[in-house]
């Protein structure tokens, strides 16, 4: 059987329409219900009425794209197969432990929440995250030394996720095309997320990791930072501490779950950002997002069809 890993997905592809495949099903229906109780409405609710723009406010996204992953995870956990890894990027690596059973429902949504006001008072005003294709690792860095912008992601050779003020930001991605870059695009996330801005945000939320029933994950999770295999408490707590103010290596994350063995890949959602980034990377993976399914019974085949 070809192994299956599940990725959680970062913020930034938020849509009202994101809950709908889960309507009527029971298992992810209790997790929306807890998720209620936390939110003070339904989330499914709430992604469908919101402004666009307030889908994107980081107290907000945070846990309602836990809440999706948690509870798609619910809703498909016992019909698929045990995945040989998770692996969340960014916000997503957080939800991944409460996918893994390494944490519950109710503690993942509430750390998802604290994560978010966390960040948000240790971010400065008017700053974010721009993604740039086309250039290389030395390159970006010159250019963020240059700047004073850090970088956040690097996603590939040639695909990297930049933070900084949106000062900096806009100087960076002008000085980035001119320099060759093939694509320049600013990211719907109003924090520098992985940067060490965030230090004290980091530091902040290792003492309620410090302090929550983390558990040793019994599937393993993906370390964000490294692409390191977490299987110990200490381990998880480590690498939801440093990722928030530390450069991702998602490229790395992708790298060893391929050297895990996982052929198929299911994301989670919202968006398919992670499984083109799979299909970039190794075409002849079969990877797919949750959000291009019509049914919970359609991602059941798929899945079941290719792990073999």
């Amino acid at each position: 059987m070809k192994g299956l890993g599940i990725l959680c997905s970062g913020q930034g592809n938020q849509h009202p329409e994101m809950f709908d495949l889960l309507d009527g099903d029971e298992a992810a229906g209790k997790v929306l219900h807890l998720s209620a109780n936390l939110l003070g409405s339904p989330p499914d609710a709430l992604a469908r009425k919101a402004d666009p723009r307030e889908l994107f406010r980081n107290a907000l996204a945070q846990p309602l794209i836990s809440s999706l992953q948690l509870a798609t995870w619910a809703a498909l956990r016992n019909r698929l197969p045990t995945p040989r890894v998770f692996g969340g990027y960014s916000l997503g690596e957080l939800p991944a432990y409460g996918c893994a059973g390494a944490l519950s429902t109710e503690e993942t949504l509430s750390l998802a929440t604290r994560r978010a006001a966390l960040m948000d008072a240790a971010s400065p005003p008017a700053s974010g995250l721009s993604a740039l294709r086309g250039l290389g690792r030395a390159q970006i860095e010159g250019l963020c030394r240059e700047t004073g912008a850090e970088m956040a992601i690097v996603n590939g050779p040639d695909h990297f996720i930049v933070g900084g003020s949106e000062e900096i930001l806009t100087l960076l991605e002008s000085l980035a095309l001119e320099t060759g870059a093939q694509t320049v695009r600013r990211l719907q996330v109003g924090v520098p997320s992985h940067t060490s801005v965030l230090a004290e945000a980091g530091r902040g939320f290792h003492s309620l990791l410090e302090a929550s029933a983390l558990t040793n994950p019994p599937v393993p999770i993906l370390a964000g930072i490294s692409g390191a295999v977490v299987r110990r408490r200490e381990e998880g707590i480590a690498a939801l501490t440093q990722q928030i103010s530390q450069t991702l290596n998602w490229a790395a994350c992708m790298a060893a779950a391929w050297e895990m063995g996982c052929r198929v890949f299911l994301e989670l959602g919202p968006g398919t950002a992670l499984t083109k980034m799979v299909q970039d990377v190794y075409p002849e993976a079969k990877a797919r997002s949750v959000d291009e399914f019509r049914s919970l019974k359609g991602v059941t085949s798929w899945v079941l069809k290719h792990c073999g």
